[in-house]
C-alpha cells in the first residue's frame, strides 16, 4: 500500500528496539565473564533477562501490532468535534470521501478550515473528493433523502464555494498541498482519514451517513487497505473526476467576426444540458462569438465556437432557474450577473442529458 508503513517498517522498528537491548545484554555477559563473585552473578542474571526481553520484543511486538491494527472500533455516529481535533494533529495525510461534508456547514466551518490550515502547515497532504452536484447521482441521493428534506446538489455547491474561497486565501506553499476533486458515480463509501487512522461508513437508504455507525480502522489493516484502494481508484479515474479549478470556471476566448479579442476565465453553469456563462467581466456587443473548452465530462465538451443568447423566461430551463443555479454555485455576489447561453453552431448534435457513471466504472465493481 503506497504511502503507508508496511511489514518492513514494523520489522525495522522491532530491530531498532531489540538491537540495542541485545548489545546491552552482550556487554553485561562479557562483563560477567570477566568478573567474579556477586557482581558476576548479578551481571549474568541481568544479561540473560535482557536477552530474553529483546528476543521476546522482536518476536511478539509485530504480532501484537498486527492484532491492534486488525481491531475495529465502532462509534454510534460521526463526531465532528473529535475529527476536527484529530485534524489539528495530522501531519501526513488527510482524506475525505463523501457526497458533501457536514464539517463545512456553518456551525463547524470555521473550526474545520482552521484545522485544515493547521494540517497543511504541519506538512499534510489534504485531499477532498465530493460528489459532482450536477451529476445524476446527486439528484438520486436527494430523492433517497426526500423525507430528510435535503437538497444534495445545493449542499455540495455550498461546500465547494467555501472550499474555493479557502483555497484562494492560502499562500502558494499551502495551496499546493490542498486538492479538491468531484466524482461522478454512485456514492457507496464514506471516508474520513487522518494520518494512519480513518472513520468509514456506508451510505444508508433514506438516512444521512453521519447518523449511522462509523467504523474506526487503521489504514494499514485489511479494512484500511480496502478503502484506500477505492479512494485511489476513484481519485485517478479521469472520466469520473473533475478538479475544483475546472468546476469553478472555464476558459473562453471572446471573438469578434473572425478575430480573437481576449481570453479570460469566467463563471459558468450547466443546467439541463445547456451551458451558461457569466460575462459581466467584459461587454458583449454586436456579433460576438465565444470559443470555449468546457470540462471534459460536460455534455458537448469538445472545444467549439458558440454564439451567445440571452436566456428568457420562455426558455427551458427558465432564466430564474439558471440564476438560482448560479447563486447556489457562486453565492449572491456583489453585482448583477450578465448571463448568456452558449448556442452551438447550426447542425451540431444536441448533447445527451448528463448521466452518472456506473458504480462499477468508478469503484471497479
Amino acid at each position: 500500500m503506497p504511502g503507508w508503513p508496511g511489514r518492513g517498517g514494523r520489522q525495522r522498528r522491532a530491530l531498532a528496539v531489540g538491537g540495542p537491548l541485545l548489545v546491552s545484554a552482550a556487554l553485561m555477559l562479557v562483563a560477567a565473564w570477566r568478573t567474579t563473585g556477586f557482581l558476576s552473578d548479578l551481571l549474568l542474571n541481568l544479561g540473560a533477562s535482557v536477552v530474553l526481553a529483546a528476543v521476546s520484543y522482536v518476536i511478539f511486538d509485530p504480532l501484537f501490532e498486527e492484532a491492534r491494527k486488525a481491531r475495529v472500533q465502532e462509534h454510534l455516529s460521526f463526531d465532528q468535534q473529535a475529527f476536527v481535533t484529530r485534524l489539528h494533529r495530522s501531519g501526513r495525510r488527510v482524506r475525505i470521501l463523501d457526497t458533501w461534508t457536514i464539517l463545512l456547514e456553518q456551525r463547524h466551518r470555521e473550526d474545520t478550515l482552521t484545522a485544515i490550515r493547521t494540517a497543511l502547515g504541519n506538512g499534510a497532504q489534504v485531499q477532498l473528493l465530493l460528489l459532482d452536484p450536477d451529476c445524476t447521482a446527486a439528484q438520486q441521493r436527494s430523492e433517497e433523502l426526500e423525507r430528510q428534506r435535503v437538497d444534495v446538489p445545493r449542499q455540495i455547491r455550498t461546500n465547494l464555494r467555501h472550499l474555493a474561497a479557502f483555497a484562494d486565501a492560502l499562500d502558494s506553499r499551502l495551496r499546493q498541498r490542498l486538492q479538491v476533486r468531484l466524482y461522478d458515480a454512485s456514492p457507496s463509501i464514506q471516508l474520513y482519514q487522518w494520518d494512519g487512522r480513518a472513520l468509514i461508513s456506508f451510505f444508508p437508504i433514506g438516512k444521512l451517513s453521519f447518523n449511522v455507525p462509523q467504523l474506526e480502522v487503521d489504514m494499514d489493516s485489511p479494512w484500511g487497505g480496502f478503502v484506500h484502494a477505492r479512494f485511489e481508484e476513484l481519485w485517478e479515474h479521469e472520466q469520473a473526476t473533475l478538479d475544483l479549478e475546472r468546476y469553478w470556471s472555464v476558459t473562453v476566448t471572446l471573438r469578434h467576426e473572425d478575430s480573437d479579442v481576449v481570453e479570460v476565465r469566467v463563471p459558468y453553469a450547466t443546467v439541463d444540458g445547456q451551458h451558461y456563462v457569466d460575462c459581466r467581466r467584459f461587454r458583449v456587443t454586436g456579433l460576438v462569438t465565444m470559443r470555449a473548452a468546457l470540462p471534459p465530462r460536460a455534455p458537448g465538451a469538445a472545444p467549439a465556437v458558440f454564439t451567445l443568447a440571452e436566456p428568457s423566461d420562455g426558455d427551458h430551463p427558465p432564466v430564474a432557474v439558471v440564476k438560482r443555479h448560479f447563486d447556489q454555485k457562486y453565492g449572491h455576489g456583489d453585482g448583477e450577473r450578465e448571463i448568456y447561453r452558449l448556442v452551438p453552431p447550426p447542425g451540431s448534435p444536441r448533447p445527451p442529458a448528463p448521466r452518472a457513471a456506473a458504480a462499477g466504472d468508478a469503484h471497479g465493481r
